[in-house]
């Protein structure tokens, strides 16, 4: 099974990686349109030269590495996307041979987490509309990340089921540290995800989201509470 988990950034999205990399019979794949993304749109983007030097820029290329063989002959693939690398014109067929599943977050939160990392930030950068249109494109699953945050080895179990692939209980711990498949942007993003050995327990209530943001969380809450509507539970 190809699996391909769209979201935005820090949506949990890195500890879903692992978690299905725990498995073992999995192989993991780090945001592979992450360097040809920087390049068709010139984003300025924290370590972007190291992410550039280290990943393929053509979108072609990429498109068909994720529609070819497996890494290391595994059973199954998971595939990290974020829905904003996808800019409108690349390729989009591969993802017709996987499972796609869509990891949403509340934006409230998506917006406290990222400026942590990046201060400034727009809409498209936390990828609410791209996500909205890859949903409509690629229909699939939507998993809450505070639901997976609140009761792992119940979520992971219904995706799983969802899915149709075997659930493990080796999806709910991983060794700290870096991973062999991290992304070359790892170091700036990654520092709290490796110290982690397993998911987080429930998150805390919702942040407030200070005035000059609030534009950017009123655009984006349709798009989570409709796709929250429809979210497993």
């Amino acid at each position: 099974m190809r699996i391909a988990m769209w979201s935005g950034p820090r949506n949990l999205s890195t500890a879903m990686m692992y978690a299905f990399a725990a498995r073992g019979d999995c192989a993991a794949s780090d945001e592979p349109f992450y360097a040809a993304y920087l390049a068709a749109t010139g984003a300025d983007h924290p370590m972007r030269a190291e992410i550039l030097a280290a990943g393929e820029t053509d979108p072609g290329q990429v498109a068909a590495a994720c529609a070819g063989p497996v890494p290391g002959a595994r059973l199954h693939w998971y595939q990290k996307h974020m829905a904003h690398h996808m800019v409108e014109g690349f390729p989009l067929g591969w993802a017709g041979v996987c499972v796609n599943v869509h990891l949403i977050r509340h934006p409230a939160r998506v917006i406290a987490s990222y400026a942590e990392k990046r201060g400034e930030m727009t809409l498209e950068d936390i990828g609410f509309p791209q996500q909205a249109r890859l949903w409509e494109l690629l229909p699939g699953p939507v998993v809450d990340s505070a639901d997976i945050r609140a009761d792992p080895a119940r979520m992971l179990g219904r995706l799983c089921a969802e899915i149709g692939l075997p659930y493990s209980d080796a999806m709910l711990q991983w060794e700290a540290g870096p991973k062999p498949f991290d992304g070359s942007w790892a170091p700036h993003w990654y520092n709290a995800v490796h110290r982690s050995t397993g998911f987080a327990g429930p998150e805390g209530p919702v942040p407030e989201v200070p005035p000059g943001r609030r534009a950017l969380l009123d655009a984006a809450l349709p798009v989570y509470e409709a796709m929250r509507a429809v979210a497993l539970g």
